[in-house]
């Protein structure tokens, strides 16, 4: 019996994986990551980036933890601040007058390259890799943004990815939203976490850190800027015409690897055969940043290279991007800083927008081979070394389909707390009205609305139909108005037109107020 008993016990430790055994930290005494320490079987869970950045943080006075907000189960959401400044404080980074840049990963808990490259990006600062980039920038680090989706670890999740095999989070987060499709309603804590880090520290850049499957091709990563048509033309420029052509020039020369803006390309009927981007909606991430006058850069692993693949993809994708930003640092806060200023009042204003039909352009398709989880005994795939170039049109734009005249100012009615909330929380100046005040407006008369059939993140998305006409009307004191000549003047018009395929009005925020209504229920100061 005990004979019995201590060989299961020796066949027991002798299966335990050779992984267990290796060094717990990188030469030069900093942490490796789970992925490491388990050959990139599995990836790492919430307490083990929190210890990472913590044995950092012990490690290098360029580096301190602090955090940004909270999950729905109560995490703290880590923010990882590198540079040279005096405190981890809003205040502090932002009085330091540098490029701020910042990194985020995991907003999808199944797409976890991200985050592990992210913690490998902040050791290599911690051993002093990249020194002089605390010239120029603080970094703003968070490589853990869906925390509690990242608990959530299924071997099924993420079903056809290559790896890792010891499983991974899901995309939602614990209340089952798509934290990338809550950037503007708002819904979740994370989202709102993000909204008051980019009003309190105002990085000048966001790097989204992703992995997609999609169409069969030779790429190793791609990318894109903010898809919205309203984004500022000189954020769309730097980053179209110089930024991702630069870093996509220098990983072809040093790694040989082949990135390229996203696209896919579609097999449905009656649709051209073209490179398709996603969507240009603000509720995606690197859009809204995009309204916000920042630059937003979306950065997506393929999810059919192996796991070690993508995470070291990602990492040298974000080594460029930011190696660009402390080369360029000043002509960026200078495009931000032109963003901010533009005049916006009476300008039009797309609303709604469609694909705009590129020229032709060669895309490398590629292809895969299955293989089987070793666990689940379910297909995964892997990308072959095969490269397929065809040329065809570039949709890689929006361009409006519907405008509005940007007005002077909207005026919110007191009892719309709701919406007043909701801006406040995007950090939208609001201005309340001291005293009553007759002004000359325009109100929204509604022909009808429509709600979509299908029920999406919770919502049925809805559409107002009417038009503008010119009213006398007096505002009790108390009426807020919310300016469009301030920085977020893009987001207030994104958020608060009727017609706006996004808006508050889109997510039902005022369903209560459109029953029956002849009238949308905010009115628009034109400009004088």
């Amino acid at each position: 019996m005990h004979h019995r008993r201590s060989l299961a016990l020796t066949l027991g430790l002798l299966a335990i994986p050779v992984w267990s055994a290796r060094a717990q930290h990188h030469a030069g005494g900093a942490p490796l990551t789970r992925a490491e320490r388990t050959d990139y079987r599995e990836t790492s869970r919430y307490a083990d980036v929190m210890a990472f950045v913590d044995a950092l943080d012990d490690m290098a006075s360029w580096i301190r933890v602090t955090s940004f907000g909270y999950s729905v189960e109560g995490r703290r959401l880590p923010l990882v601040v590198v540079g040279e400044v005096d405190a981890a404080t809003p205040e502090a980074v932002r009085a330091s007058g540098k490029t701020r840049v910042f990194v985020q990963a995991n907003i999808h808990a199944g797409e976890v390259c991200g985050k592990e490259a992210a913690q490998m990006l902040l050791r290599q600062l911690a051993l002093g890799a990249h020194a002089e980039w605390r010239d120029s920038l603080v970094l703003l680090v968070a490589p853990i943004y869906n925390v509690d989706g990242n608990e959530r670890v299924r071997l099924d999740n993420r079903r056809g990815q290559h790896g890792p095999v010891g499983g991974m989070g899901q995309r939602a987060n614990a209340q089952g939203l798509d934290l990338n499709r809550d950037h503007m309603k708002l819904e979740s804590p994370e989202a709102r976490s993000l909204a008051a880090l980019m009003t309190d520290w105002d990085p000048h850049v966001l790097l989204d850190l992703h992995t997609t499957n999609g169409t069969r091709r030779a790429y190793q990563l791609l990318y894109a800027p903010p898809l919205h048509p309203e984004t500022a033309a000189g954020i769309d420029s730097m980053l179209r015409s110089k930024w991702l052509p630069a870093v996509t020039e220098r990983i072809a020369t040093t790694d040989g690897w082949a990135f390229f803006f996203y696209g896919n390309v579609p097999f449905r009927p009656g649709v051209e055969r073209g490179w398709y981007t996603f969507d240009h909606r603000p509720r995606f991430n690197t859009n809204y940043i995009g309204l916000r006058n920042r630059f937003g850069i979306l950065s997506e692993a393929y999810a059919y290279e192996t796991f070690e693949m993508r995470v070291q993809a990602t990492l040298r994708f974000v080594e460029e991007v930011i190696d660009f930003a402390h080369r360029h640092a000043g002509p960026i806060r200078a495009v931000t800083e032109q963003a901010d200023a533009a005049e916006l009042a009476g300008t039009a204003f797309a609303v709604r927008a469609t694909y705009s039909r590129g020229d032709s352009v060669e895309i490398l398709l590629g292809e895969v081979a299955e293989e089987r989880h070793p666990y689940t005994g379910r297909p995964m795939y892997r990308r072959l070394d095969v490269v397929h170039p065809e040329r065809m049109p570039d949709f890689g734009r929006f361009t409006g389909t519907e405008t509005v005249a940007v007005p002077e100012a909207y005026v919110v009615p007191t009892e719309l707390s709701v919406v007043i909330e909701r801006l406040r929380a995007h950090g939208v100046e609001v201005e309340p009205l001291a005293e009553s005040e007759h002004r000359s407006l325009e109100r929204f008369r509604i022909d009808s609305t429509v709600v979509a059939g299908r029920e999406f993140q919770g919502h049925r998305e809805r559409t107002v139909y009417g038009a503008y006409e010119r009213t006398d009307e007096t505002l009790p004191a108390g009426t807020v108005l919310v300016r469009t000549r301030q920085p977020l003047g893009k987001l207030v018009v994104a958020l608060l037109e009727p017609r706006s395929d996004d808006g508050l009005a889109n997510w039902n925020v005022l369903d209560g107020e459109l029953k029956g209504a002849e009238y949308y229920p905010i009115r628009r100061l034109p400009v004088p």
